[in-house]
């Protein structure tokens, strides 16, 4: 089998992490930063950070419209936390002229679990036959969904606010979590993810 070429956008936030998580599944990590280095990728990551500063940096560099095209054609993408925001086709209360990459039907919720000081961890069930034990999960400033739509795949929610939230949901060839694998030492988000490049 192959080693999947796999890119991370690499304009800010938790780059290094999932370059190194990328590498340790087996996966080939290019980190990314302007649009000829979105050719010849299996897959590309869209990290943790800040989601209106990701934004804006994408397009200072070009890369917002041809991501947004490699995505809408196929290309596997995860986003994590802020990249889950990226990944939205719709966005509660959106920082005024902020946009989105969007490649899944849902609709997020920025900062949804509170401030920096608000952050916490939890034990998540994974709705995948491949995760047989619980993972364990960061929230750092963490998105949630608060409508999917019918092609949507929820694979791990949490109960908070009297209601439960969806943490980590799949559509096709792109997969978001609204917290950070890439900070655990848990690899089975990543793997999951290289699976779907092949």
């Amino acid at each position: 089998m192959t080693t999947p070429r796999i890119g991370v956008l690499a304009v800010q936030g938790d780059v290094r992490e999932h370059a190194a998580a990328l590498r340790a599944c087996g996966a080939e990590a290019v980190l990314v930063r302007r649009p000829a280095e979105l050719d010849a990728l299996d897959g590309i990551v869209l990290p943790g950070g800040e989601s209106t500063t990701i934004d804006k940096l994408m397009r200072a560099f070009g890369l917002f419209e041809p991501l947004a095209d490699r995505i809408a054609a196929g290309l596997p993408v995860f986003g994590s936390c802020a990249g889950m925001i990226l990944l939205a086709d719709r966005l509660v209360e959106a920082h005024r002229g902020q946009r989105t990459l969007g490649g899944i039907d849902m609709l997020v919720r920025r900062n949804a679990f509170g401030r920096q000081v608000d952050s916490f961890e939890a034990d998540l069930e994974v709705a995948d036959a491949r995760f047989t034990s619980p993972v364990h999960a960061v929230f750092i400033r963490a998105p949630w969904v608060e409508e999917i739509g019918a092609g949507v795949e929820v694979l791990a929610s949490v109960d908070f606010g009297g209601g439960s939230r969806p943490v980590a949901v799949r559509q096709g060839r792109a997969l978001a979590t609204s917290f950070h694998p890439e900070v655990t030492g848990d690899l089975r988000f990543h793997e999951m993810f290289a699976r779907m490049t092949r």
